[in-house]
């Protein structure tokens, strides 16, 4: 059924009040919307919705912003050196149009915000390499030889073209392993970083960001050690929860204080299940005053305790640098897009979380490359690129809800959590207001979102996710 209105169309559609084809108005929320069907694929919906003030004998969502929480760094993936590897690969004009589509937040773009690269080699690359290679036998504990050539072929010239996009766009660097001859087994496999080895370490950290800030990439943080309790990725380094205070607070956080660097130190970037970890080093002030907060993945654990650790050090920052979500979408009949929107997009900001990265940002059908003898061979990239041609797989559209509409410096302001439809919310920096939810529920669901007395009646089929912005 359709009206006039001063020149714009009226629709009825989806059960949704009849709302306005026309450019977004004062009242009206937008729709961006994915549908386990795939009739959407994060989509924003032709119609707006109309706050009204209506009853609500339906679910509701109620909004406060005049409750604040932790600001929001950004949304992203990991830029591994494999998904460099394939986006150096495409034709110069494919690439900068998928640069665009990913890095810019206009249009149908969905803002990427927020980037993780390797610091060396990860176990999604296709070979194992350090900054700082030496034949057997051989030291550099001044890093004479350190040298940035291993990313030189695809992880700084992508990095250059996404800054030319986005120039703000916040980079965290992780290492998986140190040089194998710093190291109690001489191997990129496992082993422990030798204690004689800790000020050679730190000066390899400053190298990196320095090297990095002499091609134009400003590091804005790095983790100690990524999964620093798991030995069986290739590379990988054991770093207990003591050493890493060790060097933290008497090498890594006094080697950036003498060489001026302010990127910020991320410790423990390992699973909810052993948030004591991060809490110990927290709990010894030397180490603290260096430390700006601590990562999480959730491979083990719940969400839930990166709350504890906040609660435990309400002054520290909370970051969830990893989680791998597959699933393709192209070919397939629906689209689970609801279960890892509510674990990790909603999951980790309602528990104080800065920003949600996914593991990892492109991988080519066969999900390469990756390392031989611990590399993840199941590790399915947001996007799939075969040669010149990108398919988006559900990792894509999860971080898209957050991604595109809470910009960084977005606040995330309360919102009651109803287990059948969870939900975050969030004002940002131009103070509109942006509410992602998922409905959890067997079924299609009516429901409210209330602010400030009035209320939307939005309608979501079961599992689909709706990021609504007013």
């Amino acid at each position: 059924m359709k009206t006039a209105r001063a020149g714009c169309s009226l629709i009825v559609a989806l059960g949704l009040t009849s709302v306005s084809l026309c450019a977004q108005k004062k009242g009206e929320a937008a729709l961006w919307l994915t549908a386990p069907d795939k009739s959407a694929l994060f989509e924003r919906q032709k119609t707006f919705l109309h706050f009204a003030k209506a009853p609500a004998p339906n679910p509701t969502i109620d909004v406060d912003d005049k409750q604040k929480f932790q600001t929001i760094d950004g949304f992203g993936y990991a830029l591994t050196g494999g998904s460099a590897q394939h986006m150096i690969r495409m034709d110069a004009a494919k690439r900068a149009a998928l640069i665009q589509e990913l890095f810019a937040a206009g249009g149908n773009n969905i803002g990427v915000s927020y980037l993780r690269v390797s610091i060396g080699a990860s176990d999604l690359n296709d070979h194992v390499f350090s900054y700082d290679d030496l034949p057997p036998g051989q030291t550099d504990a001044d890093m004479a030889r350190f040298s940035l050539d291993p990313d030189r072929a695809d992880v700084i010239p992508v990095l250059k073209e996404i800054l030319a996009v986005n120039p703000r766009i916040l980079i965290l660097g992780s290492p998986w392993s140190a040089p194998a001859w710093m190291k109690t087994n001489n191997n990129v496999k496992g082993g422990k970083l030798k204690p004689e080895y800790y000020d050679a370490y730190a000066k390899y950290f400053v190298k990196y960001i320095q090297g990095m800030k002499a091609e134009g990439i400003r590091i804005d943080a790095i983790t100690v050690q990524n999964e620093p309790l798991n030995e069986k990725n290739t590379p990988s380094l054991q770093m207990l929860s003591p050493d890493q205070d060790v060097f933290i607070k008497s090498h890594l956080g006094p080697a950036f204080k003498t060489a001026g660097i302010d990127t910020k130190i991320i410790l423990y970037d390992h699973n909810c299940d052993v948030p004591q970890y991060a809490t110990a080093i927290l709990d010894d002030a030397e180490a603290a005053k260096y430390v700006d907060g601590s990562g999480f993945h959730l491979y083990g654990g719940k969400i839930e305790a990166m709350s504890d650790v906040h609660n435990a050090h309400p002054t520290k920052n909370l970051y969830f640098t990893e989680q791998m979500v597959t699933g393709s979408v192209e070919g397939k009949p629906t689209v689970n897009i609801g279960a890892p929107v509510r674990r990790l997009i909603i999951g980790a900001t309602r528990n104080w979380s800065r920003n949600v990265l996914l593991w990892n940002l492109a991988a080519d059908p066969r999900n390469n490359p990756h390392t031989d003898n611990g590399g993840c061979g199941m590790c399915q990239g947001a996007i799939t690129i075969d040669g010149n041609t990108v398919s988006r797989n559900v990792a894509y559209y999860a971080i898209a809800h957050a991604s595109k509409l809470v910009r960084p410096g977005s606040v995330r302001i309360a919102s009651n959590n109803l287990d059948s439809l969870p939900n975050v919310a969030f004002q940002t920096p131009d103070k509109k207001v942006v509410v992602i939810v998922v409905n959890a529920a067997p079924t299609a669901q009516t429901f409210h979102i209330r602010y400030r007395g009035k209320l939307i009646t939005p309608v979501l089929a079961p599992g689909a996710v709706g990021t609504f912005i007013w």
